[in-house]
C-alpha cells in the first residue's frame, strides 16, 4: 500500500495529519471561543480585567447591586450603569435573571433591526445573551461587572453554555487570583466564586437550580468562611446570589424546593456563626422576587433559630414588577413597582471597621438616557414604567 513512499516523508504526513485531528478535538470539548459566538468580535465583550480593585481596610469605598433584568432590563441597566459610575461604584454586581429565557423579551421586540419582525425561538436563543452584553453590560464601561446566575438563565440552556458565553466575567483576574489562593490545583470554572477588597469578602453562590446549593458548593462556601474567620484582615462577609435563602419575608426563594430549605438554612446559620462568633459583618443580598426588600431575614423563624441577618432583596433592574401580597411580616421597607439598584458604601465615616450601609436609588421613566428611548421607542419605554408589572397591559401591538 505504501510502496514508493520514502518512510520520512509518510512520518511527516501522519504526524501532520495527527496534529490537525487533535486541533480539531481540542476545538469541539472546548467548545467555541467566545469570540467566535453570537456576542461577535471579541474587543466587544472583554470584561474591564478589574486590576485597580485594591481598597485600604479604611479606605471608604462603594459598590453597586440589583438583579432581574429581563423583559425591560435594556431600556433600565443603561441608567442603572450611569448610576454605578455616577456613585464611582468600584464595580457592578448582577445577581442573576438577564434575560426571560422562556420567550422573548418585550425590549428586544421593539430594539432597533428586530422591530416589525418575527423573532422565531431558534434565534432569540442564539441572540438574547448577546443581547445582554451589548445592551446591559456594555453601558459599564471600564466599571468591573460581577455576575450571578439565575434561574431563567436555565431556560433552554445548560451551565456549560452560561459557563461559556459569560467566561469573560466568571475568570477575570481577582477572580482566578482568589480561586488559586484557594487551592493552587483549582483552575475549574464555575458559577460560584469570591473575591476580596479591603477586607471584604464578596461571595457569589449559585442557587438557580432547585438542586443547589449542592454538596459541593457547600463545602466549598464553608471552608472560605472558616478561613475568613479566621482571618483578622477580613472584617466583612457579603453574600450574593439569585434565590432568598429560605425562611425569610418572601416565599419566592429557596423555601420552594426541599433541598434549598436544607442547604440554604445551613448556610445562613454558617454565616450567623461568623457574625455571632468571629464577630464580623455580615450581609445578605439577593434577588428573584422583582421588588425592593429591607430586613429580608426579620422573620419569627430566625427569631427563633439563631438570629436575624441584615438581608435585602433587589430584584429591580427591569423584570416585570410583581405583587407583594404573598409577603411575610418582618420587612421594614417594601416597594413594587419600581427599578433601581442598591449602592453598598463599605467604611462609612464614624462607622465600625468593615461595616456596610446600603442605600435604593430609584430609576424613573425620566432618567433613561434619550439615545435609549430612541432606540426603544417612546412607547416601549413608557410601556416598561407604566405596564411592566402584574396585571399590566400587554405592549401594543406586540402581545
Amino acid at each position: 500500500m505504501f510502496t514508493g513512499i520514502p518512510t520520512r516523508m509518510l512520518n511527516r504526513k501522519l504526524v501532520s495529519r495527527f496534529m490537525v485531528f487533535a486541533f480539531v478535538l481540542i476545538l469541539f470539548w472546548a467548545g467555541p471561543p467566545v469570540s467566535s459566538m453570537s456576542a461577535g468580535e471579541k474587543s466587544s465583550q472583554e470584561a474591564p480585567k478589574n486590576e485597580g480593585l485594591v481598597k485600604a481596610p479604611d479606605a471608604t469605598w462603594t459598590f453597586a447591586v440589583s438583579g432581574d433584568s429581563r423583559n425591560c432590563g435594556d431600556v433600565v441597566m443603561p441608567e442603572i450603569a450611569a448610576g454605578a459610575q455616577a456613585h464611582d461604584a468600584a464595580f457592578y454586581w448582577h445577581l442573576g435573571d438577564f434575560r426571560l429565557g422562556s420567550d422573548v423579551d418585550q425590549d428586544m421586540t421593539n430594539e432597533e433591526g428586530y422591530r416589525g419582525h418575527h423573532i422565531s425561538v431558534s434565534r432569540y436563543l442564539s441572540s438574547h445573551w448577546n443581547d445582554f452584553i451589548q445592551n446591559q453590560l456594555l453601558p459599564f464601561g471600564q466599571t468591573p461587572v460581577f455576575l450571578a446566575i439565575g434561574n431563567h438563565e436555565s431556560h433552554f440552556k445548560t451551565q456549560q453554555d452560561y459557563l461559556v458565553e459569560f467566561a469573560n466575567w466568571l475568570n477575570t483576574p481577582i477572580i482566578q487570583k482568589q480561586r488559586l489562593e484557594d487551592n493552587s490545583f483549582d483552575y475549574g470554572l464555575r458559577a460560584y466564586y469570591h473575591w476580596k477588597i479591603g477586607g471584604v469578602d464578596f461571595f457569589t453562590m449559585d442557587n438557580a437550580g432547585d438542586e443547589q446549593f449542592d454538596t459541593g458548593q457547600v463545602r466549598w462556601f464553608e471552608s472560605a468562611l472558616k478561613r475568613d474567620e479566621a482571618d483578622p484582615n477580613v472584617h466583612t462577609i457579603v453574600l450574593g446570589m439569585h434565590e432568598p435563602l429560605p425562611h425569610g419575608v418572601s416565599p419566592h426563594s429557596m423555601d420552594e424546593s426541599a433541598q434549598g430549605i436544607e442547604s440554604g438554612s445551613q448556610v445562613y446559620k454558617d454565616l450567623l456563626q461568623a457574625e455571632q462568633e468571629s464577630h464580623k459583618h455580615v450581609y445578605v443580598i439577593a434577588a428573584h422576587l422583582h421588588a425592593y426588600i429591607v430586613d429580608a431575614y426579620n422573620t419569627e423563624y430566625w427569631k427563633t433559630h439563631g438570629g436575624v441577618l441584615p438581608g435585602w432583596i433587589i430584584g429591580t433592574a427591569g423584570a416585570s414588577r410583581v405583587s407583594l401580597s404573598r409577603l411575610l411580616p418582618g420587612a421594614s421597607e417594601a416597594m413594587t413597582n419600581v427599578y433601581g439598584y442598591l449602592v453598598g458604601t463599605v467604611n462609612p465615616p464614624g462607622s465600625d471597621p468593615g461595616s456596610v450601609s446600603l442605600k435604593f436609588y430609584q430609576v424613573k421613566e425620566s432618567d433613561v438616557p434619550r439615545a435609549v428611548v430612541d432606540k426603544f421607542t417612546p412607547e416601549l419605554t413608557h410601556w416598561c414604567f407604566e405596564e411592566n408589572r402584574s396585571g399590566g397591559s400587554p405592549v401594543p401591538g406586540i402581545r
